[in-house]
């Protein structure tokens, strides 16, 4: 008889599966022995799922979301009274008039730049705020601060912190998943979905852009469901001897329920993820019947039939840190080309997955954010661009009861700074936290000896959105 070696096996078993579903939640079901149980929330959650959709690169609010008219009456003359100017990447202008027109939307009013005709559409549905800041204009920085809370990597994602207070609602699919821009990852990579110090289960499970959103979910050929049930079985009575022999180990664990997870998402997760089964008008809704608009449309629509099946948080990326301006929104060169090319990717199916959700009686209990990492300066870069600005941003939310059309705080006339009612990133993750059932103050960690937690010691509540 043919020996095999304990590595062997456990490649094997795998299927190459496993470490797609690392990131998967399944404390609730008692098999993460490192993991802290699932909890109930902490009162009663308006929603039920999240669908983040970040921009990366730098969105510029002045040219989308915040008009300001004194940037055309001063077109060409320097920012004044403001003390020192800082600048990321140097080439400082005169004031920069935005290139695109605004117009008003909706039975609210609200004015959004030409370059979102369809988001502009469905203005009565969000509640924008102009008023965001952050600490720093680095992208890597300002990415671990959007999407975990800390200027410093190693800290958990918003994704892992929600999933860890709330657990898996289906256990044959990931709570957590990732989907990015099909041209590559974003600034900080997978920092952005890391767990940091929570057990190793919480973090983020990327699911592929394009093609088959999840390779090796089938089983080799030949082999039965009885045979793959009792590798696996084996697998985790090895795994679970070992865990008891060297305790603490949450990687370890995570792995033991990443193997379940697998085996669990081969009768579930194909049916979620065939995009194929949705109606020639639910395509053409998200966009996919265009070649510009398809990419992120198939990302959105597989967004909204994750929420459908229970996943708690889902996190699309449009824009990849590769060699060149124009691959995400970072637009220090040709302002003008890039947000028109970025713009023109997403519009159509944003507009498309709120109506969907709305139709489906989703958007009620699911909380979709669009937001990037800081804005953009009022100052001119080489000319048609402009540097990166974290004093002042703009991002929406929609959904989970949040009452539609408003606008929620403001900048100074030229949209440098945020003027009133500042929202930070601390207070962002304390309102959605809040709106999922969470006390950002009581969703804690202990961790290197003290208790943890995603909005440290800050964060207020953004009161217009919790009413």
């Amino acid at each position: 008889m043919k020996t095999i070696s304990r590595r062997d096996l456990l490649f094997s078993a795998g299927g190459g599966i496993g470490g797609v579903a690392l990131a998967s939640l399944l404390g609730s079901d008692g098999l993460l022995a490192a993991a802290a149980p699932s909890r109930n929330a902490h009162f009663k959650p308006r929603a039920k799922a999240v669908i983040s959709l970040f921009m990366t690169g730098g969105v510029s609010h002045v040219d989308t979301f915040d008009p300001k008219p004194a940037l055309a009456k001063h077109h060409g003359q320097p920012l004044t009274g403001f003390g020192e100017i800082v600048v990321r990447q140097g080439y400082p202008g005169p004031l920069m008039k935005s290139p695109f027109q605004f117009r008003k939307y909706g039975q609210c009013g609200m004015e959004v730049s030409g370059l979102f005709p369809h988001v502009g559409s469905i203005a009565d549905e969000i509640a924008l705020i102009r008023s965001g800041w952050n600490k720093s204009n680095d992208h890597v920085l300002a990415h671990y601060e959007w999407n975990t809370g800390s200027l410093l990597m190693g800290h958990p994602s918003l994704g892992s912190w929600v999933t860890y207070g709330l657990g898996s609602e289906n256990k044959s699919l990931p709570s957590y998943v990732v989907i990015y821009d099909p041209r590559g990852g974003p600034n900080a990579g997978v920092a952005n979905w890391n767990n940091g110090y929570l057990p190793a289960a919480y973090q983020g499970t990327v699911f592929r852009p394009s093609g088959d959103p999840i390779l090796d979910l089938r089983p080799p050929a030949g082999i039965r469901p009885e045979q793959q049930r009792a590798r696996l079985d084996h697998l985790a009575a090895l795994n679970e001897e070992h865990a008891a022999r060297y305790p603490g180990s949450s990687e370890l664990s995570a792995r033991i329920a990443s193997y379940e997870l697998a085996y669990q998402m081969q009768s579930r997760a194909p049916e979620a993820v065939e995009l194929a089964k949705e109606s020639p008008a639910t395509h053409k809704l998200y966009g996919l019947d265009d070649p510009v608009t398809e990419p992120f449309g198939r990302q959105c629509l597989l967004a909204r039939r994750l929420v459908e099946r229970g996943v708690r948080f889902v996190q699309l990326f449009n824009g990849a840190k590769l060699r060149t301006d124009i691959d995400d929104w970072d637009a220090h060169g040709n302002l003008f080309d890039n947000h028109s090319a970025h713009a023109r990717e997403i519009d159509r199916p944003i507009a498309g997955l709120i109506r969907d959700l709305k139709q489906r009686g989703l958007l009620e209990d699911t909380l979709v954010i669009w937001h990037s990492e800081f804005g953009r300066m009022p100052i001119s870069q080489k000319g048609l661009g402009r540097d990166h600005n974290p004093g002042a941003m703009s991002f929406w939310m929609a959904g989970a009861g949040i009452r539609g059309g408003q606008i929620i705080g403001e900048t100074d006339e030229f949209g440098y700074k945020a003027t009133r009612d500042p929202v930070s990133y601390h207070d962002l993750h304390a309102t959605i936290l809040h709106l999922m059932g969470l006390d950002h103050k009581r969703l804690t960690y202990y961790f290197n000896g003290r208790q943890m937690r995603l909005t440290d010691v800050h964060g207020e509540l953004i009161r217009d959105i919790v009413g």
